[in-house]
């Protein structure tokens, strides 16, 4: 079986956080309209997405140093 990346694992646990949260408060949440909860659930995934990315440049390149240093 192959090892799931960190990157992927917290982005992963962090979709389901974020939309676990959103199901369950924003429906009963009155006091703000509705395009501010639609605008605070994509910001949510945006900024979940940009982790990602950033883990993923931050494993590539610990996975580059690797390999140069096994070369050396």
């Amino acid at each position: 079986m192959k090892k799931i990346r960190k990157s992927t694992g917290l982005t992963i646990a962090l979709l389901i956080y974020v939309s676990a949260t959103a199901a369950y408060f924003l429906p009963r949440n009155t006091e703000i309209e509705q395009a501010e909860k639609y605008i605070t659930v994509v910001a949510s995934y945006v900024i979940v997405l940009l982790l990602w990315l950033v883990l993923r440049k931050k494993e590539q390149l610990q996975q580059k140093r690797r390999d140069e240093e096994r070369r050396n």
